[in-house]
């Protein structure tokens, strides 16, 4: 049931991602990324996901931040769009831009990335940064992959911290509380209704920070995030 209407609001949302394409990379974007908000809004109510945002600081949608989040569960991809009501591009695995249908949808409305192949991810990091320069927020997941242990976090990549030095861009932690709860990493098509919290974290400001900092600026976003994980009671922590 889950999947099939997945499927559905995606086809219904298909044509108009179709048209949006033929306005640019910059403008249809936006467009893609709006009709993803919609998907998620119609999808969600469609399988009875409630969503609560949780603000620990003010939110300012009119400028740009390097969003960051941790990543638990495949519907993390689908909950971007509720958490995300600005014009924004994820980072995300390129091999998904391949899906009939999904795919174009997909390619459009992120930004995609190789990992195995080093001079595709310094592409992804180019494009990112040309992103913020035109006012588009970015969001980027810096495990990487799914944290599959019992830990909050796993170790994070440099790429979002090296493209808020480079761009002097905030980084605003973003945490789905819920989403291993709603849908665990274990099973595909095991999930369950409810409520799926939203945490927005005070940004953490980059101003005057250089490269040589990268080390820091990522321990502390890390530390920021782990915290916040523990003290709201991240689902996969087990016994």
């Amino acid at each position: 049931m889950h999947f099939l209407s997945f499927v559905a609001v995606m086809l219904l949302i298909f044509p108009f991602a179709l048209i949006s394409t033929f306005f640019g990379k910059i403008r249809g974007g936006n467009m893609v990324f709006w009709l993803c908000m919609r998907w998620a809004d119609i999808w969600f109510f469609l399988i009875f996901i409630w969503h609560r945002k949780i603000y620990e600081a003010p939110h300012d949608k009119q400028r740009p931040y390097i969003f960051v989040s941790n990543h638990i569960s495949y519907i993390d991809a689908a909950i971007i769009p509720k958490a995300l009501r600005q014009p924004a591009r994820p980072l995300g695995k390129a091999e998904m831009s391949k899906v009939p249908i999904f795919g174009l949808i997909y390619r459009n409305a992120i930004v995609t990335v190789d990992r195995s192949s080093v001079s595709n991810r310094a592409k992804s990091i180019r494009i990112l940064k040309s992103l913020i320069n035109k006012g588009i927020s970015v969001m980027v997941f810096p495990e990487g992959t799914f944290n599959m242990g019992t830990t909050p976090l796993k170790d994070f990549y440099d790429g979002a911290f090296r493209v808020a030095i480079e761009t002097q861009t905030p980084v605003k932690p973003v945490l789905f509380l819920d989403a291993y709860r709603r849908m665990p990493y274990e099973s595909l098509f095991h999930m369950s209704p409810g409520i799926s919290r939203i945490l927005y974290l005070e940004e953490v400001q980059v101003a005057g920070y250089t490269l040589s900092d990268l080390p820091k600026l990522k321990a502390e976003v890390y530390s920021l995030m782990e915290q916040k994980l523990v003290a709201y009671n991240y689902a996969w922590r087990k016994a």
